[in-house]
């Protein structure tokens, strides 16, 4: 079965894009309530929500504010792209883990990491994409890793085509953005623009020549843009609804 467009939006997953998007990523309890209560959470659920973040280390809290972790701060940073390369000229980037007996819980968190990185996994324990992206390796990979600069002796168009599902990424991206195009009311664009901002962030970040021609990741990031201004513009009003 397909995923839903627009998955339902837990009470911690909107407060966590609330704060992701804002600057600084700091609200008063009541600012958030009232932020929730927007989106149809009622307070109780959010109050409770808040606890276990606090708990469970997504937020600190003082004084009735509530702010990002020094985890999730390090997130909301991650959610800017990397700068792409000027000058790439066909290399790709590769990391054959050679490390042995390590946990799952560290393979599991490797991989997703990578993912995070945009690297493809070839094969287990073999990561590669074309080195199009100005960012170093993370620190886990090069602990337990080998990495090499090389080229592909197939054909590397072939080679992306097998890593990555661009016309699935692209017809999802475009659905987005129909679907932002056409949304009634407030909390459907809210939780819409989560789920939009989400699948940009999985964006490969391909030299162009392998992309579809009905790419859309330039207008996620215009959306993303937009997003981030309609978070602030939300924050002042819901400021203003607090006191």
């Amino acid at each position: 079965m397909d995923r839903p467009l627009v998955p339902p939006v837990s009470a911690r997953s909107a407060v966590l894009s609330v704060l992701l998007g804002a600057n600084p990523p700091t609200l008063s309890g009541r600012e958030i309530v009232v932020a929730m209560d927007l989106f149809g959470v009622a307070e109780a659920t959010t109050r409770v929500a808040l606890t276990r973040m606090v708990a469970g280390g997504d937020l600190t809290r003082r004084d009735a504010v509530y702010t990002l972790s020094e985890r999730l701060t390090q997130r909301q940073q991650d959610v800017e792209p990397p700068a792409r390369r000027e000058d790439w000229a066909g290399q790709w980037e590769m990391a054959v883990v050679t490390a042995t007996g390590r946990r799952a819980a560290d393979r599991v968190a490797l991989r997703n990491e990578m993912r995070r990185q945009r690297v493809a996994e070839l094969r287990e324990g073999v990561w590669t994409r074309p080195a199009n992206l100005l960012r170093p390796w993370p620190e886990q990979l090069l602990s337990v890793s080998t990495c090499f600069e090389a080229r592909p002796l197939d054909d590397p168009a072939e080679l992306v085509s097998r890593l990555w599902d661009l016309e699935g990424w692209a017809a999802r991206g475009n659905e987005y953005l129909a679907a932002l195009g056409a949304v009634p009311d407030e909390p459907t664009r809210f939780k819409t623009m989560v789920a939009a901002v989400n699948h940009l962030q999985t964006d490969p970040m391909l030299p162009d020549e392998y992309l579809p021609a009905d790419w859309p990741a330039a207008a996620l990031a215009a959306t993303y843009a937009d997003y981030r201004a309609w978070l602030a513009r939300l924050r002042e009003s819901i400021g203003s609804m607090a006191r």
